[in-house]
């Protein structure tokens, strides 16, 4: 209860802009960037303040549960796609007159485990959603964090796989691939690191056998 929210117009004294912050390689100038903000002597309205005086943490917390499904949904939609590139380059890539890619069995096994844990992620975000409808998102909150740091991992893992079957391809902009693989390894940090959300389920369950 130590932390609030106010509201700083862009165009008040004291409030700047630094510069946009470069992410693995990305210019920093769209939505792939956060920027650096400076604060100097800034002075606002008490009605900027945002509901009740600390209250800050809880209004950013009720955001983040349903904004984490969010974020894996989209998570799973890029797996989708991901694995369609996937699969249409292994039956189109030719390594021999008789052989193509798809008929070597680690790319078998890429396509079938990348199919199970992309239809894995899909069933336990719907079950947090239906959780978070009939109970809301505190009591949702080991769901929220499972799906969390499952779904970023399933995510980093198909889109490794869809990379490695590309080869040098894989490497360019000429596939959406690499700016995924760029854009999405913050899947596994923001909104809460894969550590913290481990920790919040482990220790749920844990309680459980004291």
């Amino acid at each position: 209860k130590r932390a609030s929210q106010i509201i700083v117009p862009a165009d008040t004294p004291g409030f700047t802009i630094v510069r946009n912050i470069k992410i693995m390689g990305e210019a920093g100038s769209d939505h792939n960037s956060h920027a650096e903000v400076r604060f100097e002597n800034v002075r606002v309205p008490q009605r900027n303040l945002l509901g009740p005086e600390g209250a800050g943490f809880p209004i950013a917390q009720s955001r983040l549960g349903p904004g984490r499904i969010h974020h894996c949904m989209r998570w799973i939609g890029i797996c989708e796609r991901a694995f369609d590139l996937m699969c249409r380059r292994a039956t189109q890539r030719q390594l021999s007159s008789r052989t193509m890619l798809s008929d070597q069995q680690t790319v078998q096994n890429w396509i079938a485990e990348s199919r199970a844990e992309i239809n894995a992620a899909r069933l336990l975000v719907l079950q947090a959603a239906w959780k978070i409808d009939r109970e809301g998102a505190y009591a949702a909150r080991v769901e929220i964090s499972t799906i969390k740091f499952f779904v970023a991992n399933v995510l980093q893992q198909v889109l490794d796989r869809a990379i490695q079957v590309h080869g040098a391809l894989g490497m360019t902009d000429d596939t959406p691939l690499a700016h995924w693989y760029r854009h999405e390894r913050a899947a596994r940090i923001y909104d809460g690191p894969d550590e913290v959300h481990k920790w919040v389920v482990a220790r749920q369950v844990l309680r459980d056998y004291q």
